[in-house]
């Protein structure tokens, strides 16, 4: 498996969020209150469930990205958020992946670097499957 960087995962990330947003329309938008339902969600919410893992892992070994990852995400919520029940489901993976890594990692350790090459590499599967696959 190729190791991919942080900045590969960025780009990736930028690119799910720029094709979102211009995807074009082809339904009717449904009431705020309803939920919608998109085929690539379960890829979405995983995506979301790594950047918060990765934000956690990465800033306790020393990354000093600061707010990077969180701005990934905010930027998918920016561009796939389009209503408050989908907002909070992206949210809600963003801060499991970032919750279940701050109980179980409080120090920069051979398994949170390992698991951090292995979230940037399953990041970045996930987000050029989603570039390919947003209409």
């Amino acid at each position: 498996m190729p190791k991919h960087s942080p900045a590969k995962l960025h780009a990736c990330v930028v690119a799910i969020a720029v094709s979102i947003a211009f995807a074009p329309v082809v339904m009717p938008v449904p009431a705020a209150s309803q939920a919608v339902e998109k085929p690539y969600d379960d890829r979405l919410l995983r995506l979301a469930e790594i950047l918060g893992a990765v934000h956690y892992l990465r800033e306790l070994c020393g990354a000093n990205e600061g707010q990077t990852w969180r701005d990934r995400m905010r930027e998918i919520l920016d561009a796939e958020g389009s209503n408050a029940l989908r907002r909070a489901r992206l949210t809600r993976s963003f801060n499991q992946g970032y919750q279940s890594y701050s109980k179980t990692h409080k120090l920069c350790t051979t398994t949170a670097r390992t698991a951090i090459n292995r979230f940037m590499n399953e990041g970045v599967q996930i987000a050029e499957v989603l570039v390919k696959s947003v209409p």
